[in-house]
């Protein structure tokens, strides 16, 4: 299914819990010299401009990121991740967003390693056309594949390394996506039990996206990280965006006490009505 575009909704409230999240644990990998590799299941264009026509007709940044950009009060996770959203605005507008690969490439020393997954036709394209944009670097680091992230990312674990991540955000559109995104964590950790991955997922009226949730608190890890942010109340017709949660196998030890002052936050500052609020678990077994 290719109607989707991460365009219509860069920058909204599930990017900034997923990024402020992602940008944490890239720093924490870099706290040691060994290098290490992120594999992205589902890539999107990467970059994104915040006064295009598509990102424009949703103005969805408006309601999230843009709430964070001018305050001087943000959590330290929060403040690091928006750091790197500025980073792209040098005029100190904000109008370019980075998705996770570029927030990514930030973050990577010369010996990491990025490995991208995208199928969308037209995604791809801005993907890699962006990429040739990139320094000589970035692209040696970088590969691009066109196929199914779900299945390609099997083929690339354990990474050489030993140390790496898996991002995995489908958009969902597919309600099998949320079966298919539990059997990859599955098998990335048959592969890599050392590994950290992070899962993104939405909060909808769908049954599947409870059931995901449960599903991967239940796994038999080490250690899981659980993070869920609401905005508003769900929709009476069952339909739209109404939070989202971030789920990860084997998450950076500090990130927990990072998240317990940015959750109430977040909650708070990026609400859209009385019905806002958060989770926040982690567990070791």
């Amino acid at each position: 299914m290719f109607s989707y575009r991460h365009a219509f909704h860069a920058g909204n409230h599930a990017d900034v819990l997923k990024h402020a999240i992602l940008v944490h644990t890239l720093d924490y990998f870099n706290r040691k010299d060994a290098p290490y590799w992120v594999v992205d299941t589902h890539a999107g264009a990467g970059l994104y401009s915040l006064d295009g026509a598509w990102a424009a007709k949703t103005a969805e940044a408006a309601t999230g990121i843009a709430r964070l950009w001018d305050r001087d009060d943000l959590p330290p996770i929060l403040a690091e991740y928006v750091a790197r959203v500025r980073s792209y605005n040098i005029d100190g507008r904000l109008r370019i967003y980075p998705g996770s690969p570029w927030l990514a490439l930030d973050t990577l020393r010369p010996s990491d390693r990025l490995r991208l997954f995208e199928m969308h036709p037209t995604e791809i394209d801005a993907l890699a056309a962006n990429l040739d944009h990139l320094d000589r670097q970035a692209q040696r680091q970088t590969t691009i594949y066109g196929e199914d992230g779900f299945e390609g990312v099997k083929a690339l674990l354990p990474p050489p390394t030993r140390r790496g991540m898996v991002l995995i955000d489908p958009s969902y559109e597919d309600k099998h996506d949320y079966r298919r995104a539990l059997n990859t964590v599955k098998e990335c950790l048959k592969r890599f039990a050392t590994g950290t991955c992070l899962v993104w997922y939405p909060l909808v009226q769908r049954r599947e996206a409870g059931e995901l949730a449960r599903h991967l608190e239940n796994l038999k890890v080490k250690s899981w990280l659980h993070a869920t942010l609401t905005v508003k109340k769900a929709a009476i017709d069952g339909h739209g965006l109404h939070g989202s949660g971030m789920f990860l196998v084997n998450p950076p030890w500090t990130l927990h006490d990072a998240l317990k002052p940015a959750m109430p936050w977040l909650a708070r500052e990026l609400a859209q009505d009385e019905r806002a609020g958060f989770t926040l678990q982690y567990r070791e077994n």
